[in-house]
């Protein structure tokens, strides 16, 4: 199957999906903010257990946060130098000289270790993460918005009735 193809069947029908069962439009940018913005805190491995909580307590729409959420491991990984630069700002604090690949290495050998080495600079990464957080959630919330929209129009035009509380 062809990337297009594999996008379409993993995000677009799962989302058109949601759409013809009544979700919002709304309700689903807010679900795909709110997860791509989880996915992208600067720690790995404890995304897929925010995100379920977000939804949970938010009322958010599980598969489709959990969708946003493995669809971002990548970028995940290449934000996270720039949170640490950021923290680094905010805190005045001394420049990491490690890569992302000595980082990935460190952390897939001992986990413990580097967080214990780290944790500083990881702590200064998330407090960068948390003050991006909002600005990230709003960007992608005005602008999956109109999208997802359209989206809606397209599939109620496609099936008559089957599309509830588009905005």
């Amino acid at each position: 199957m062809n990337t297009a193809g594999l996008l379409k069947s993993r995000i677009v029908d799962p989302i058109v999906e949601q759409l013809t069962q009544g979700l919002s439009v709304e309700r689903i940018a807010m679900t795909i903010a709110v997860g791509l913005c989880l996915a992208v805190i600067p720690v790995i491995g404890v995304t897929t257990i925010l995100c379920f909580l977000a939804a949970w307590a938010l009322r958010l729409n599980q598969p489709i946060i959990q969708l946003i959420n493995w669809s971002s491991a990548a970028l995940q990984l290449l934000l996270i130098i720039p949170f640490i630069r950021l923290g680094e700002a905010i805190f005045r604090a001394p420049r990491m000289t490690r890569s992302l690949e000595e980082l990935v290495a460190t952390a897939k050998a001992d986990p413990v270790g580097t967080m214990a080495k780290l944790g500083e600079t990881l702590g200064h990464a998330v407090v960068a993460w948390l003050a991006a957080a909002p600005l990230i959630i709003a960007a992608v919330y005005f602008a999956a918005r109109p999208l997802l929209s359209a989206l809606a129009r397209r599939v109620a035009t496609a099936r008559p009735g089957d599309i509830h509380d588009v905005a």
